[in-house]
């Protein structure tokens, strides 16, 4: 069988005319050099040289010469793809997240990300939180940005920051036009629109509410539309919040303690490809960076 290195030492040889060059390029001995030609024109069955000077091939010689470079040119790249993988330059990341963060953290994010890393492929799946947490579990995406799971999930979760929830509903309604702060029996006959964002509050008051509610919407374009027509009124986080289409107010509810947290979701049962690792390490650097910038309160993991 040849190896790769013979062909190495061919290569050198046929391309510096002498064994004497081509030894010192290779920190080789000459002898050591002559000898592999010997045992590759062995392997070849015949001579590669015109002469014992090495100056000039014979048509096999040019023939292995070319088909060598070619796979030595193959293999070279092969393993600086594999190298580049493992340095996280190269490879393919899914990442699912919900839409708040799709629009409003991630494209701050990932054009800093690929600049240095042009041979990486990004698939950016926007959905809700459950949606998001099942596409993880599944392995469908390698990380998601979604609010914290409310149960039994099987995805490791690290929380990165929190913003509070508002009521959004049209600029002419009552809740609007009073311009108080909104309490939780100043819903009741709003009609009120769940959500997925919605789902993991967990306050009485709001319980309450939801149990009477006979509409689930959880794509947000479709939810403001319905919110601006006047249809009723839903809540959602303050950064899902930040450019409403006109005729739509978020308004700011009483109760302080209804937050959503967002964080990072990952499998805990797998090992994350090199990128996917990278990636998780920029967004705990530089995800509290852009939240403070947001006005959203950053949590430690």
């Amino acid at each position: 069988m040849i190896k790769l290195e013979t062909l190495r030492t061919f290569v050198a040889v046929a391309e510096a005319g002498n064994i004497k060059d081509a030894a010192e390029r290779l920190c080789r001995t000459a002898s050591a050099v002559s000898m592999t030609l010997k045992r590759l024109e062995h392997e070849v069955g015949g001579e590669l040289f015109e002469t014992d000077r090495k100056s000039s091939l014979t048509p096999l010689g040019a023939f292995v010469l070319e088909t060598g470079r070619l796979q030595i040119q193959n293999y070279d790249r092969m393993i600086d793809g594999i190298r580049a993988y493992a340095r996280n330059r190269t490879g393919r990341l899914a990442l699912a997240s919900v839409p708040s963060v799709a629009a409003n953290l991630v494209p701050a994010l990932l054009p800093r990300f690929v600049r240095d890393r042009p041979g990486v492929e990004i698939e950016l799946l926007d959905t809700d939180s459950r949606n998001v947490l099942r596409s993880v579990e599944s392995g469908q995406a390698d990380l998601g940005l979604a609010g914290r799971p409310l149960s039994h999930a099987t995805a490791a979760f690290e929380p990165l920051f929190r913003d509070r929830f508002k009521v959004i509903c049209n600029a002419g309604c009552g809740l609007a036009v009073a311009g108080d702060l909104v309490r939780w029996a100043d819903l009741e006959g709003q009609g009120l629109i769940l959500n997925g964002a919605s789902e993991t509050i967990d306050v009485a008051g709001y319980r309450a509410l939801a149990e009477k509610a006979s509409m689930h919407v959880r794509n947000v374009t479709s939810l403001l539309a319905l919110a601006k027509s006047g249809f009723g009124i839903t809540l959602l986080p303050a950064l899902a919040a930040v450019d409403l289409p006109e005729d739509v107010v978020a308004l700011d509810l009483a109760d302080e303690n209804v937050w959503r947290v967002v964080g990072l979701l990952s499998r805990s049962d797998t090992v994350p490809s090199p990128v996917a690792s990278a990636f998780r390490a920029f967004l705990l650097d530089e995800v509290p960076k852009l939240a403070h910038t947001l006005g959203l309160e950053v949590m430690n993991p």
